[in-house]
């Protein structure tokens, strides 16, 4: 099992950067494939990207490639996400998420504002 807990967001304008953090506990956490969900008010969760377990494989969802870079430092049980010129479209909750074979573990979340 594995606990998350997510750092970084916060209120920033457009075009401005922020860096989140999701910092795990527990146990094996080089055995967990990450990732980043967000959830925009009336909107369903969305994936943003994903990073495979020793983070040589990444995915983004096509909104944000070329703006985020995921990474995971397994050393220190923590992922990453980088996010440059953001946009007011990028307004939601973000999530962290762990999937070890049949389990999901989410993060309670961090809330990005992107003003315009």
């Amino acid at each position: 099992q594995v606990q998350l807990v997510e750092s970084g967001g916060g209120l920033v304008q457009a075009g401005g950067s922020l860096r989140l953090s999701c910092a795990a506990s527990g146990s094996a956490f080089s055995s967990y494939v990450m990732g980043w969900f967000r959830q925009a008010p009336g909107k369903e969760r969305e994936v943003v990207a994903r990073i495979s377990r020793t983070g040589g494989s990444t995915y983004y969802t096509d909104s944000v490639k070329g703006r985020c870079t995921i990474s995971r430092d397994n050393a220190k049980n923590t992922m990453y996400l980088q996010m440059n010129s953001l946009k007011p479209e990028d307004t939601a909750v973000y999530y962290c998420y762990a999937n070890n074979g049949p389990y999901d573990y989410w993060g309670q979340g961090t809330q990005v504002t992107v003003s315009s």
